[in-house]
């Protein structure tokens, strides 16, 4: 399950079209929605497959946080302190999970969810069926230069960056890790903590997508002179 509030958010008729254009292939085809946490990747995913899937059921959301390591493997790391930082996701897994969503359409293919209630992925959750042409992916990580994640890019047919102001972001992390349980001022310290420093390896990432999306899901034009993240 993804942790996506309540706005529904318009999208250009552009972005729709590109989504739409993705499931005509001949082959099924992986879109990624990637960003810094808080940015606005899951509303924007979920938004898409609900327009995309009005007449027919064409396209499926597979989220990346189905891969984040469960707390016990956390743990034993001693990891526990920084779950969403980028060596608490199996990434591997992630990749070899992409590769079979591209090569076996003829047979479900089961993908694992993250239960945010929970905050632990759950194996086997997200069924992708061979009608779906279009699967949608998001997550922190999908443009990272590191192994394995550099491996990611070839696996998407686009990935676009979602773009907001870094205090618009932390707002909505705050709310977030509120709702979801945790004391104020134990969610600000994590956002300081794990949430900015993850925020910061990402926004150098989006000069590799295909698009850059502001709050609005408008490409802003001037996205590529904002202030670096602090």
């Amino acid at each position: 399950m993804t942790d996506a509030d309540s706005r529904q958010i318009p999208l250009p008729a552009t972005l729709l079209e590109r989504a739409e254009a993705l499931t005509a292939g001949p082959d099924r085809a992986i879109l990624g929605i990637t960003g810094a946490p808080g940015a606005g990747k899951s509303t924007i995913a979920e938004a898409l497959v609900r327009h995309l899937n009005q007449h027919e059921e064409v396209a499926v959301l597979v989220p990346m946080d189905g891969f984040h390591l469960a707390d016990v493997e956390l743990a034993r790391l001693g990891r526990a302190d920084r779950k969403g930082a980028i060596d608490t996701f199996d990434g591997h897994g992630y990749l070899a999970l992409l590769r079979r969503l591209r090569s076996e359409c003829r047979h479900v293919v089961y993908a694992p969810g993250f239960e945010r209630t929970l905050e632990q992925p759950i194996s086997g959750s997200i069924p992708v069926l061979p009608q779906h042409r279009l699967v949608i992916t998001e997550g922190n990580y999908l443009l990272v230069d590191s192994a394995p994640w550099r491996e990611v890019r070839a696996e998407l047919a686009q990935v676009w960056y979602c773009h907001i102001p870094a205090e618009l972001r932390r707002q909505r992390l705050l709310d977030r890790h509120i709702r979801f349980g945790k004391d104020p001022e134990y969610a600000a310290q994590w956002i300081r903590a794990v949430d900015d420093p993850n925020a910061r390896l990402v926004e150098p990432t989006r000069d590799h997508a295909d698009l850059v999306l502001g709050e609005d899901g408008v490409v802003p034009s001037d996205v590529r002179h904002s202030a670096p993240l602090t």
